[in-house]
């Protein structure tokens, strides 16, 4: 007797996903030979059945290839199958609960009129509803006939996964054409390049998605739109208002974020630092010039439409990268906007961040980069985090999205001066999408309308700087590839020289690899992305430098023993402390309470002298100790072979 094999964690969630489809297309039938009393617990079902299928989403979207049980064939490729499923029961639940909230108010509005059915009539309108429900029946079975066929197709053994090689243009009807650009002998994580990954069946050759994170972002920001929709059939928002592209990708993991580009990058062979290079004669790292160097200052956004009054806006931000109209080529760096209830149409940025003014709002941003590309520019986003009044759900969307290139055609530098930029609807990946297209629509013909509707379409402001020799030189001296606040530059000088000591000076064996001792280089990256614990530092070493002798300033090595003592009396006990709760984007309460929990640390740590009163209080608790908070592994977080750097 054979023992049955036990179900991976994939297979649960398709067998979950089946039993949805199966309860949802009941509950489509059901709804079409309902009567009016039946649909407020029809209503009921459906918002049931749609937080099942959303918990089941989840659970796919934390699947992982290593905790599956026995090796699973195109794994990928099955989870997006199962994701294209899921989104189709989501949709068809939103779609029917729409249909059964009108119906509703329909019903509820013929019971208070009294009005009565013309008997004939209504007989015809019923014969027209079986017709209709014989179609849907019929309709659906062929869906399921063809999911049962596409399941079938995925546990077929015989398909095989393979690259295609070469381009293919449609010669006949029923063709697909498709594309492939590839390096020679470049893998598909390796290659800058769009690669389409194919399945080789019976039937022929198919293309499939792209998997990699740009594109699964992109997918997400296109094809979801689901709750976009329904927002923009609300009348909540406007028409070219999408889920932020430049979000999902921060939410893909850490390849977009600014602690992974902080961290050193290594050649191509691997056998060396790219961009941390040690200057024996200065006994300091080398500064390294790079191809963009300057200041990039966000100075305001004009006539950014409003949201309706149903959706709740908690912040109003851009985030910001490198991009060369395909890829991201940098981390994604963001800044806060305020604004005023009296214009809330206009979002206004901080110039220059100095004293206690948190560094989110910095619109003062530096930006390097040694991308060779011709193509390269900023992409600048415009969103809003929000939350729906009527059912808490929790969102961030794109309000607009403009692309300025660094280079003209020539391949000269963009002058630096004010640019005055129009936004796009849609994702960066669409065209011609505007992001109020209603405002369009009002134009009248004459020349005077028209110059009007001009002025209120939505602009961002913005002005390149070129940098002075002083500010090149300090910007020389970080990663060839980053985008920060300008207000904290200083910090991160520190890091390097830091990171320079640990690495190339103080290290006895070149090819060494054993972890490094040493909890600035182990933590300082987790302060890139919590800009509260990065004020908090800020603070601390402004309070200390401000009682520094003009000697003192000048001495290098003093300074940098000076900061480690600054680090270690303030945000390094913060980083364990039990107090701080979890950063949170966007929430209000969250972001109030760690600052009062980072305020006092620091009023106790200047009062005491220092953080040791503090950390041997038995008032104060911990988290339990890990290595890591210690150890730095270079070689675990070096940056090999960055395919957007």
């Amino acid at each position: 007797m054979t023992g049955r094999r036990a179900r991976g964690p994939l297979q649960r969630v398709q067998r979950r996903s089946r039993h949805l489809r199966d309860q949802v297309e009941a509950l489509r039938a059901e709804n079409a030979a309902a009567s009016g009393g039946q649909r407020q617990a029809l209503r009921r079902r459906c918002m049931q059945l749609q937080k099942l299928v959303d918990e089941n989403m989840d659970a796919l979207h934390n699947l992982k290839k290593a905790d599956e049980p026995a090796p699973v064939g195109n794994y990928t490729q099955r989870k997006e199958e199962e994701e294209k499923l899921l989104l189709k029961l989501s949709q068809q639940l939103q779609k029917l609960g729409h249909v059964l909230d009108q119906d509703n108010a329909a019903t509820n509005d013929t019971v208070n009129e009294g009005h009565q059915k013309d008997p004939q009539r209504e007989d015809e309108d019923k014969e027209e509803d079986e017709s209709d429900d014989d179609d849907g029946e019929s309709s659906e079975e062929e869906d399921s006939e063809e999911t049962d066929d596409e399941d079938k197709l995925l546990d077929d053994p015989s398909v095989k996964e393979c690259i295609a090689v070469g381009n293919f243009n449609a010669q006949q009807e029923g063709d697909l054409a498709f594309k492939v650009h590839n390096k020679d002998g470049e893998s598909q994580e390796e290659s800058d390049e769009h690669i389409e990954v194919v399945d080789e069946t019976a039937d022929g050759t198919q293309i499939k998605k792209r998997t990699d994170p740009h594109w699964s972002a992109v997918r997400k920001a296109i094809t979801e739109n689901d709750t976009v929709e329904v927002l923009g059939t609300m009348g909540a928002v406007p028409a070219g208002f999408r889920l932020s592209t430049l979000f999902q990708l921060l939410e893909e993991g850490n390849q977009f974020r600014a602690s992974y580009f902080l961290q050193p990058e290594l050649t191509p062979s691997q056998l060396a630092f790219k961009d941390l290079v040690w200057d024996s004669e200065k006994n300091t790292i080398q500064p390294r010039p790079t191809r963009v160097s300057l200041i990039v200052t966000l100075c305001s956004c004009k006539m950014i439409p409003l949201p309706a009054g149903s959706i709740q806006v908690l912040s109003r931000h851009v985030r910001l990268c490198l991009f060369d109209g395909n890829r991201v080529l940098s981390n994604i760096h963001t800044v806060r906007a305020t604004w005023q209830p009296k214009n809330p149409q206009m979002w206004t940025f901080s110039p220059r961040v100095t004293g206690i003014l948190p560094s989110l709002l910095d619109g003062d941003c530096f930006v390097r980069s040694n991308s060779p590309s011709s193509d390269i520019g900023f992409l600048f986003e415009l969103g809003i985090t929000y939350i729906r009044n009527s059912t808490g759900e929790r969102g961030e969307l794109s309000c607009g999205w403009v692309f300025q290139k660094l280079f003209t055609s020539d391949g000269m530098p963009v002058p630096s001066k004010m640019y005055e930029l129009p936004l796009n609807g849609g994702t960066p990946y669409e065209r011609g999408v505007e992001v109020d297209p209603s405002i369009s629509r009002r134009a009248g013909s004459s020349v005077l309308q028209q110059l009007i509707t001009l002025k209120k379409q939505p602009v961002l402001l913005v002005k390149l700087r070129s940098l002075s020799t002083q500010s090149k030189d300090i910007l020389n001296l970080l990663p060839e590839t980053l985008i920060g606040s300008m207000c904290y530059i200083h910090l991160l000088i520190f890091y390097r020289q830091i990171l320079g000591d640990a690495l190339l000076k103080d290290r006895i064996n070149m090819q060494s690899a054993d972890l490094i001792c040493n909890p600035i280089l182990a933590t300082f990256p987790q302060l890139m992305d919590q800009p509260d614990l990065m004020d908090a530092l800020r603070s601390a070493w402004a309070d200390r430098e401000r009682n520094l002798k003009r000697s003192e300033k000048r001495d290098r090595e003093f300074l940098k023993s000076l900061f480690v003592l600054v680090y270690h009396d303030s945000v390094f006990p913060l980083l364990q402390s039990t107090f701080l709760p979890s950063y949170k984007w966007a929430e209000e309460e969250s972001e109030a309470s760690r600052w009062r929990v980072i305020a006092d640390f620091l009023r106790k740590s200047r009062e005491n002298d220092g953080a040791l009163q503090s950390l041997l209080s038995s008032e104060n608790t911990h988290k339990a100790f890990d290595i890591s908070e210690l150890a730095y592994d270079f070689l675990g977080e070096t940056r090999k072979n960055n395919p957007v750097a």
